[in-house]
């Protein structure tokens, strides 16, 4: 089992969850069960010049470091843990973004440059993926490119800085 029809049937949907009108959808079956083949997957949404010419895969807290790391593994490059804020020690730079129910911060260590891919789990409103990308910037590097393993693209029309994510599966 290994194109993107089989994978994505792996995806457990959840109605009404975490709240009334949400469809969650859960990738903790699809990971359990064929993590390997989801690296596949995902490395396949960058070229082979992409991938050759990064110096890192940023993660952002929690599940984004969950793929940063595998690709970053996968493809002997660096990894970048973008954090939820107070999860660092000083010295740290600082990046706020809008929730649905209010405000919240990422962090990241200052960095030594080069060039970044930034990951996330999800791509719903695009605040998360903009404020790590944001926060890539501010600590000297140069995104190169924003991912996502899941786009809900009928919940955004998200660009930074005129880059489009690219995701694996994405929902209109």
């Amino acid at each position: 089992m290994n194109t993107l029809a089989e994978l994505e049937q792996m995806i457990a949907l959840t109605p009404d969850f975490p709240k009334e009108g949400v469809v969650f959808r859960d990738i903790s079956p699809l990971l359990s069960q064929r993590f390997n083949d989801v690296i596949d997957v995902f490395s396949n949404v960058f070229t082979v010049s992409e991938i050759k010419h990064v110096d890192a895969f940023a993660g952002i807290d929690a599940r984004g470091f969950i793929f940063a790391a595998a690709l970053a593994a996968r493809h002997g490059k660096n990894m970048l843990m973008i954090r939820k804020g107070g999860k660092l020690p000083p010295p740290s730079l600082q990046a706020s973004y809008s929730l649905e129910y209010g405000s919240s911060v990422l962090e990241l260590k200052p960095g030594a440059g080069g060039k970044v891919i930034v990951l996330d789990d999800v791509l719903a409103t695009g605040g998360t993926l903009a404020a790590g990308a944001d926060l890539c910037a501010k600590a000297g590097y140069e995104v190169m490119a924003l991912a996502a393993l899941l786009d809900l693209r009928f919940l955004n029309d998200f660009s930074w800085n005129g880059m489009r994510a690219r995701s694996v599966w994405a929902y209109t």
